[in-house]
């Protein structure tokens, strides 16, 4: 095998596919990436831990074809520290000579021969913008729990109903819902997955190029997963197994307060008075006609205050929130204003984005936020 590849197309190829190489391989092969050049001038990386699988193609000049697994992290090392110049890279024996300029490497090979053949690809499901899924996945992964002996509600539940596509996660202390639009093969599909938020934020990140991602969903039979693919890239991940609690009862039928606040000037605030706010101790939001106080600390501890113009509808309300999950939900949003509405002090808050003061919200994207209790 031999080829020469631009060196910025083969570093950014081997990153991302590195990116689903295991921390803790079973077996020594899923360590690396496996490398194939074709004779028609591509190159095909591919990483795969029996979970996830990644593969990327790029273009290359190939005078011969052929297969090699070298050591994954290792080569994206060292593609990020090559010079600018063009990448040749030739298998001699056991070992992958790569050249780069006047830097030169030497790679031990892995048996080939042993590593697991890639899960086949789904029939594709439908397909949605780049950008849309990059942003809805952005903000419903942030209320996704990182504790791994959760496993169900480290996943983002996907729910398909024809032209609209829904995701959901939390962590039990939040719940992030986004609707969206897409474009389903069949206007009559109806699906639910689970998926591990980690491997949809990857896909958004990583796709971000490309105008559109297509999607593919085998959600029956023992091996149900699910796959992405644009720009030459490919990931499938199995999906999560288990029963998702009923989070969207958790929403309200209807709120009786309201009260509409800048989110930028809400989010500096909050960032201000959390600063005295000492470990799982809450921000109070006190919410009257005109305006919202926030406040944190007291006692002999350090304290803060400030006050803020707000537009509120409905009883004066004072509750207090995580100051982090606060942030998360508020960085969130994509819109000038933040509409939070309540029912009761101790009942969970709904934040939504608004485009004016006094215009209408936006409920394509919710999050619920469970208050903490506070000393009066």
């Amino acid at each position: 095998m031999k080829f020469r590849v631009e060196r910025d197309v083969l570093t950014e190829a081997v990153t991302w596919t590195a990116r689903s190489l295991p921390t803790r391989p079973p077996v020594p092969v899923l360590a690396g990436v496996r490398l194939e050049a074709t004779a028609d001038g591509t190159l095909t990386l591919s990483s795969f831990d029996y979970e996830v699988s990644a593969r990327s193609e790029v273009p290359a000049e190939v005078d011969s074809a052929g297969v090699v697994l070298v050591s994954g992290r290792l080569l994206a090392d060292i593609c990020k520290s090559l010079p600018a110049k063009p990448v040749d890279v030739d298998l001699d024996g056991t070992k992958v000579i790569l050249t780069c300029g006047a830097s030169r490497f030497t790679l031990l090979t892995m048996p080939v021969d042993d590593y697991p053949a890639l899960p086949a690809m789904p029939d594709t499901t439908g397909s949605i913008d780049a950008g849309v899924l990059t942003e809805a996945v952005a903000q419903v992964t942030t209320a996704a729990s990182r504790d791994e002996t959760l496993p169900l509600l480290t996943g983002v539940r996907v729910e398909i109903e024809g032209e609209k596509l829904t995701l959901l996660a939390t962590d039990r202390y939040r719940l992030a819902m986004r609707e969206l639009s897409w474009h389903p093969k069949s206007p009559a599909i109806s699906s639910v997955a689970l998926v591990r938020a980690r491997t949809l934020s990857d896909v958004a990140k990583s796709m971000t190029s490309a105008g559109s991602v297509d999607v593919a969903l085998a959600d029956d039979g023992p091996a149900a997963l699910i796959g992405f693919e644009a720009g030459g890239r490919r990931t499938t991940s199995l999906l999560v197994e288990g029963d998702y609690p009923p989070v969207r009862r958790l929403f309200p039928d209807s709120t009786t307060t309201h009260a509409v606040v800048s989110t930028h000037a809400l989010i500096e605030a909050a960032r201000r008075v959390s600063l005295v706010a000492e470990r799982n101790t809450p921000i109070r939001l006190s919410f009257s006609e005109g305006q919202v106080v926030l406040e944190a600390g007291q006692g002999d501890d350090a304290q803060a205050s400030e006050a803020l113009e707000a537009a509120l509808t409905g009883e004066p309300i004072t509750t207090a929130f995580n100051p982090h999950y606060l942030l998360d939900g508020l960085g969130a949003l994509t819109t000038p204003f933040v509409r939070m509405s309540f029912t009761h002090p101790s009942k969970p808050a709904v934040m939504t984005g608004q485009g004016s003061l006094e215009g209408d919200d936006d409920p394509a994207f919710r999050y619920l936020l469970m208050p903490i209790r506070f000393a009066g």
